[in-house]
């Protein structure tokens, strides 16, 4: 009998991290496609979303550009995949409090305030490549106030997951 446990297995930051970027990419967005994914304090999922158009808006006419005037790019539509988690959300807002979410984009101050509203109480995220940005300078100041705690996941550079979807392996 082989009594030795498998050594490659995902860390639970690894596996809910991966499910996160799994999730980003049924983002249409054509320039930045992000994940997030909420986990309780058992390492149990809650919910996950990813950026993308409203509900109900036709995210074939939907202005996807980073450049022009603002009412003609993305961004004032767009809905974060922060906020898409916890709107998905369908359970009671007491299991939000003091779960973490899983992101692979360090939050904008806007989905800074929704996580702080709805109780979740730690952060774990992939890139931070606006850092200097006012509105992460912004999203820093919240969670310090607020006492959300927020950290980089490390991850050998290396470290590749691959999923097949071949009904044979």
């Amino acid at each position: 009998m082989n009594d030795k446990k498998r050594k490659d297995y995902l860390s639970w930051e690894e596996y809910f991290m991966a499910i996160a970027k799994l999730s980003s990419m049924r983002s249409k967005d054509p320039s930045t496609q992000v994940g997030a994914c909420i986990v309780s304090n058992d390492n149990r999922i809650l919910s996950i979303g990813y950026n993308g158009a409203p509900n109900g808006f036709d995210d074939d006419k939907f202005p996807w550009g980073r450049e022009g005037e603002n009412l003609n790019t993305k961004y004032p539509y767009v809905c974060h995949a922060e906020m898409n988690a916890i709107l998905n959300y369908r359970g009671s807002k007491k299991d939000l409090e003091n779960a973490k979410i899983y992101v692979d984009l360090f939050p904008c101050n806007e989905c800074a305030k929704i996580i702080i509203q709805s109780g979740i109480k730690e952060v774990v995220f992939l890139s931070n490549k606006y850092a200097d940005s006012e509105n992460n300078i912004a999203s820093r100041k919240l969670f310090d106030s607020c006492n959300v705690k927020y950290h980089q996941l490390k991850i050998d550079n290396n470290k590749k997951i691959e999923i097949s979807l071949d009904e044979n392996s």
